[in-house]
């Protein structure tokens, strides 16, 4: 039975050749008409496969809410290589049609220099308010997540009032996500928080400060990101409003907008830990680009590496005397490194949900030392026990099995307080915790196999 084919779906590779060709023919109306009859996700395959060239000349012909629409389904770094290489003029038309969450997220990631150029651009003076507000709060505070213009209300409207307001201005607010409508004083402090379905039932005469939840839940606008996730994951609010230090409604950050963001930091840490560490790439960047980004990573692994053999060279004697011991330097050194990565994963897990700091570290040297020694002990034994029979030496399997196990305790030990320290001095403990951690877990592996055994060289020969 042949097994199903990863290639492209033929269908998909004719749409994307297809509109490699009515590009190269400059063929606009044909372009259109392939792109409006492929999905949203399908549209930014397609535009991905393109070469940079008629990437750019396809962009240029895209009325601006269609160029606003892909924006939002590509990649954030293609989104981003776009909007420095295209015009101002014509990137800011589709900035404007972006929700201002996504192109403050995006004008961030640009250069200082393309990002003002877009600003003064934008020709919308209150679009171009709100980006510029947004852009001055800290990346990843509330005031950067939230969405402007929450729905409120002062609170002696009635009830009739403000369901008259919505009815006449039904238009303006089905392009909003209304969870809840805010009720505010005359100085747009937040006072109260009102659900819709009070509405229908209440007394059409009564004001909705009679309705309302007074004193609700609130944020700050400086809100670190981490804390507002922590305030998500304890309690089933759809959103939260922002307020800002006078207690002024400005904003509300939606559940969806934390879950994303909590998404995108874990992937980033993810491709941190495998070494792509100058930003996100993708197969459809520059080929010197790529290598660049990953040549940041591996070449200084090299000398972390040359530090690990230097163990091995100091005891030739030892290995040359008993070539057994080299079937065993990698499977200790390797065993105890997937026991110090799954404490590195628990760490930076715990630091990012906020349930462990940089000072809990002798609770994690407690946990992690009891994990460490019962699954060393177990690990050990069980190599021991084959370097035993293997070469009828239960001294070999003694070594062995000793190095193992205070190994793995010495690699979960390192794996689970290497994040913490790296966090306390403000070092991304996702991007420096693995190679910290391989390297001391190779010397160590190694120097307790060759010494072990150095020490019982004359029961080993």
């Amino acid at each position: 039975m042949t097994p199903p084919s990863e290639e492209t779906p033929p269908e998909e590779t004719e749409a994307w050749e297809t509109l490699d060709e009515a590009l190269q023919a400059q063929d606009t109306v044909l372009t259109k008409s392939i792109l409006d009859g492929l999905e949203a996700e399908d549209q930014a395959r397609a535009v991905s496969l393109l070469s940079q060239e008629n990437r750019e000349a396809l962009l240029v012909t895209l009325p601006s809410k269609d160029f606003a629409q892909l924006l939002q389904e590509l990649p954030e770094a293609q989104a981003v290589e776009l909007l420095e290489t295209l015009p101002s003029e014509q990137t800011a038309a589709a900035v404007e049609c972006l929700p201002a969450e996504t192109s403050s997220r995006l004008l961030r990631e640009l250069e200082d220099q393309d990002s003002a150029q877009i600003l003064h651009e934008i020709q919308d003076g209150e679009s171009l308010s709100e980006l510029k507000a947004r852009l001055e709060y800290p990346e990843g505070c509330a005031g950067s997540l939230m969405r402007g213009s929450p729905v409120s209300f002062p609170q002696e409207t009635t009830v009739q009032e403000l369901l008259n307001d919505l009815y006449n201005h039904a238009d303006d607010y089905s392009d909003r996500d209304i969870q809840y409508l805010y009720v505010v004083d005359e100085e747009k402090r937040l006072v109260g928080v009102l659900q819709l379905r009070q509405l229908f039932w209440a007394p059409r005469s009564k004001t909705i400060g009679e309705l309302m939840i007074p004193d609700p839940l609130s944020v700050s606008d400086q809100m670190d990101f981490h804390d507002l996730a922590e305030i998500f994951t304890k309690r089933a609010f759809l959103g939260l409003p922002v307020v800002d230090d006078a207690g002024r409604l400005v904003g509300v950050v939606p559940r969806d907008t934390v879950q994303r963001e909590t998404s995108d930091e874990q992937t980033e840490q993810y491709l941190q830990s495998q070494g792509i560490v100058d930003g996100e790439e993708l197969r459809s960047m520059p080929l010197f680009d790529r290598c660049r980004k990953r040549l940041a990573w591996l070449a200084p692994n090299i000398v972390l590496n040359l530090a690990a053999a230097s163990v091995i060279a100091a005891n030739e004697a030892t290995l040359q005397e008993v070539i057994a011991l080299a079937v065993f330097l990698p499977i200790v050194s390797d065993m105890s490194g997937c026991s110090g990565n799954q404490a590195v994963a628990v760490s930076i897990r715990e630091l990012t949900l906020g349930i462990l700091k940089p000072k809990d570290f002798v609770r994690v040297l407690s946990k992690e030392g009891l994990v460490g020694i019962i699954n060393g002990s177990l690990l050990g034994i069980l190599l021991g026990v084959v370097a035993a029979i293997w070469k009828g030496n239960l001294v070999l399997g003694a070594v062995v099995a000793s190095a193992l196990a205070l190994n793995t305790v010495l690699s979960v030990l390192l794996g689970g307080l290497v994040p913490l320290f790296l966090k306390s001095r403000k070092v991304d403990p996702a991007l420096a915790s693995g190679p910290i951690l391989t390297t001391c877990t190779d010397m160590c592996g190694f120097f307790l196999v060759l010494s072990l055994a150095s020490a019982v060289l004359d029961k080993l020969t």
